[in-house]
């Protein structure tokens, strides 16, 4: 989970001593008869328990039931820990062994766990690149190869606003608002307005002139936007409400902000011990992008269903499993 996503509660987590402590459960296993697809069982990893965690937003739930479902099908005896309150409870259950499995984020390993307080420039490649480096090198945990899933800040407006003004991108919405200064309101969250890879990498990046700033807690923004209260709002790139409400994504074209993309990580040792775990998780990164989990979120945040039968249907759905 991106930084962007902590609130004050989560500081208290780095005081627990346990996961217990920090009342973390393991869950039951997912209530699905996986049977294999494309997804063969491979022998070395038969009856191998393997604990996959996460933290606790919808996509990142999604991904975990995607990645145990992939493994289960592989052979292995797979415990779930979705859902930790927390990203550094999540963070540290992959750290101390209490899980083996977690999807990260690159932008998240590099400005949250290496401590830098800017990305790497040149794109995905070179921001993965960094920060699987530096977190081998520091903290012994390897980096699978990177998603299409990119988890983006990114500036939305309402589809109607946007087709009105021909807004593609934030280079367009810069020369609309230098045009028509009075519509330089922006819906968002006080810790972006301030965060150096935030609101501030924006008006750098376009030249934003004079905005107006109303600040909103993240789950409030989306709907802010879609009433009409801003007409330019901040969102996640893989947020369901996106489909839900009918906004539309400026792309980020200067980019301005710090790349996202999902990879699921392990303990460099026991992946040593188990590498043939790494073929079925990189199934599921290289198949899942940002416009398939905009539609996973909304199916789970805005038609109510099950986080588990979603990510079943769609493991169904691209033959990885039966």
């Amino acid at each position: 989970m991106k930084l962007h996503r902590f609130t004050a509660a989560f500081a208290a987590a780095l005081l627990c001593g346990t996961l217990s402590a920090c009342g973390l459960t393991v869950n039951q296993a997912v209530p699905y008869d996986i049977r294999p697809g494309t997804i063969q069982p491979i022998p070395s990893l038969q009856g191998l328990k393997v604990t996959v965690g996460s933290k606790d937003f919808t996509e990142n739930i999604i991904l975990a039931y995607m990645a145990e479902m992939a493994l289960t099908a592989a052979g292995a005896d797979v415990v779930d820990l979705s859902d930790i309150k927390g990203s550094n409870s999540s963070r540290q259950a992959l750290l101390s062994g209490q899980t083996d499995v977690t999807w990260e984020y690159t932008g998240t390993g590099w400005i949250n766990y290496q401590g830098n307080e800017l990305p790497v420039p040149g794109g995905e490649q070179a921001q993965y690149e960094a920060t699987a480096k530096a977190d081998e090198e520091k903290f012994g945990v390897t980096w699978l190869n990177y998603s299409p899933l990119n988890d983006q800040y990114a500036f939305a407006v309402t589809e109607a606003y946007g087709a009105k003004n021909n807004l593609k991108t934030t280079s367009d919405l810069a020369a609309f608002i230098k045009q028509k200064p009075d519509q330089a309101v922006f819906c968002l969250e006080t810790e972006f307005t301030s965060r150096q890879d935030g609101f501030p990498a924006a008006v750098k990046a376009y030249g934003f002139q004079n905005p107006t700033v109303k600040n909103f807690g993240i789950g409030t923004i989306y709907s802010a936007v879609a009433s009409g209260t801003c007409p330019v709002g901040e969102v996640f790139t893989t947020d369901g409400r996106i489909s839900g409400l009918n906004l539309r994504v400026l792309e980020d074209d200067k980019k301005a902000f710090p790349q996202y993309n999902a990879v699921a990580t392990l303990r460099t040792e026991w992946l040593k011990q188990h590498p043939e775990v790494r073929g079925p998780l990189e199934k599921v990164s290289a198949a899942i992008d940002n416009e398939q989990m905009v539609q996973l979120c909304k199916q789970v945040d805005v038609d109510g269903q099950d986080a588990g039968k979603v990510a079943h249907d769609w493991m169904v759905k691209k033959g990885f499993v039966k």
